[in-house]
């Protein structure tokens, strides 16, 4: 277990991860209320639930490739900071409309976008930030551990919100939700930490440029290719938990704000113990994101016809391990094989494809749902998300060095093949800095990584 913890060492580090989970509380409990306030205070139904999921994800397509542009290009100390106090201000301002009694389904809308922009600006810098606080060796370790900060708040943000959503109303959870973004400005002051050499980068094409100098980069990378359209399959089908746990709690097994908010912790026992796995691998492994995408479906497909509430809730705590698996796998692959000038720019695309499927997957989710029933939104969303990880592995894999054989002995089932070159200046998993993609069937990681 200590092992698991050992990038909190690093007291910049430890100061930025408690900071940040105060932060994630909030954000978690400003996420359960926006969805409770449209569903159930606005009467809004499950397709307006459906649209304000996907409203506050759509800047990830449309801002996140500028977001990762100046996660390359400024100190990221000063963008997080920008960042934090704006999506404050987009807390505060919902939670005074809806404190005075004025707020409209389309004043949510607006206000989901603005605070989705904040997040697709955020998110490329906080995750390269990560790299900046911490040394190569314990880069694995602190990226899985950034993700207990945000899984342990979503352990208790969801319950929380969903008592005080009861006590004091959806107004004031916003308010609160504000405040907290307080906590990541303090602690981004007070770093004593001074940026890597090449942590900002110093190229002087125009943006256009610039950005298609990240697609390119991608593109002549068989294995991100093929994370990245499983990684497309689980966000935007699969991942729509916060509007289809108010589906199933609300519809199916008729429950309130309380039982609501009770399964999005639940869900948070998964996740957060997945993460404090990951902490502990030291190689992520691409068999492992494929597998894992194909498990995931098959425990929502399951989750889904569950017959109470009761083994619902408890067919979240796996569906939850399963997801930060394959999440904290796929991030720490992207990060630890791409090279410090570009990654601000891949990790904003890695989180375009994650979260920018949301705008046009939360909507179909939520028609489904209107359609056929809330089941369905969960049975689908598994459905589609297996049938990316099998198009991910039969398409692209094999240009990546994975090939998949049926195998009959001694039990049926598939074999896994990878033959890939380690490169001579590639240790410990990771791809340094100054080694270039070599273009369509190379590898750019040693055997471990596959």
């Amino acid at each position: 277990m200590k092992s698991t913890f050992r990038s909190l060492r690093h007291r910049d580090f430890r100061l930025y991860w408690s900071s940040m989970l105060v932060s994630n509380i909030g954000t978690w409990m400003q996420q359960i209320t926006q969805l409770w306030l449209v569903l159930v205070v606005l009467d809004g139904g499950a397709r307006a639930t459906g649209i304000t999921l996907g409203l506050q994800f759509l800047p990830f397509l449309l801002v996140a490739p500028f977001g990762g542009l100046l996660a390359d290009r400024l100190p990221k100390r000063n963008l997080l900071i920008f960042s934090n106090a704006f999506m404050g201000i987009i807390g505060l301002v919902l939670g005074i409309l809806t404190l005075t009694g004025v707020a409209q389904i389309w004043q949510v809308y607006l206000l989901a976008f603005l605070l989705g922009a904040g997040k697709a600006l955020d998110n490329p810098a906080r995750q390269a930030f990560v790299s900046e606080l911490v040394g190569p060796e314990d880069l694995p370790n602190a990226i899985a551990l950034n993700s207990t900060s945000f899984n342990a708040a979503r352990l208790i943000g969801p319950a929380l919100a969903g008592l005080l959503i009861h006590a004091i109303g959806t107004g004031w959870v916003f308010v609160i939700n504000a405040v907290t973004f307080a906590s990541p400005i303090i602690a981004l002051l007070l770093l004593r930490y001074r940026p890597p050499h090449g942590a900002v980068g110093q190229d002087t094409g125009g943006v256009i440029s610039r950005l298609s100098e990240g697609v390119r980069y991608v593109r002549g990378r068989p294995d991100l290719l093929m994370i990245m359209l499983i990684i497309f399959g689980l966000g935007t089908f699969g991942m729509n938990f916060e509007m289809t746990m108010a589906l199933m709690a609300t519809e199916v097994y008729e429950k309130g704000s309380g039982e609501y908010g009770v399964l999005g912790s639940i869900l948070a026992i998964g996740t957060l113990t997945g993460a404090l796995l990951s902490a502990r691998r030291k190689h992520p492994r691409r068999r492992l994101i494929v597998g894992g995408a194909v498990i995931f479906g098959l425990f929502q497909i399951v989750a889904a016809l569950m017959p109470n509430y009761v083994l619902f809730a408890i067919a979240l705590v796996p569906l939850g391990l399963i997801t930060m698996t394959v999440l904290i796998s796929a991030n720490t692959y992207v990060q630890t094989t791409v090279p410090a000038h570009v990654r601000g720019r891949v990790l904003a695309l890695y989180m375009m494809i994650l979260m920018g499927g949301k705008p046009v997957g939360a909507p179909v989710v939520g028609w489904v749902a209107d359609l056929f029933g809330a089941q369905w939104s969960f049975i689908g969303g598994g459905i589609l998300t297996i049938i990316f990880a099998i198009a991910a592995l039969v398409f692209i894999a094999p240009r990546s060095g994975i090939v998949v054989r049926p195998r009959f002995r001694p039990r049926p089932g598939l074999a896994v093949i990878v033959d890939l070159p380690r490169p001579a200046d590639t240790t410990a998993g990771t791809a340094p800095d100054h080694v270039p993609p070599r273009g369509p069937g190379a590898d750019t990681g040693p055997r471990a990584a596959a």
